[in-house]
């Protein structure tokens, strides 16, 4: 079994109204040390041991489905899971 956990995040030419808002906010809790804040999204996904190329199978998942691939970037992370 794998266990893959992909990130999402904007790409840097797209603009990020909600990193902005979280950005003033953190700046009016006295957070002015924050210079910018990017948001982004997180999935774990947990793939059968029958999966023949792991690595093209999440890359064609993330290329099709997980990522707007016109405005966002992703990378992802694979880990085999060893039953015990």
């Amino acid at each position: 079994m794998y266990k893959v956990k992909v990130y999402v995040t904007l790409r840097e030419s797209v603009l990020d109204p909600q990193g902005t808002a979280v950005k003033g906010a953190l700046h009016s809790l006295s957070f002015q040390d924050v210079q910018d804040v990017r948001i982004g999204k997180y999935m774990e996904l947990t793939i059968a041991d029958t999966a023949a190329d792991v690595d093209a199978l999440v890359r064609d998942m993330c290329e099709k489905l997980l990522t707007n691939v016109v405005m966002e970037d992703y990378r992802y992370e694979i880990e085999e899971v060893v039953a015990q």
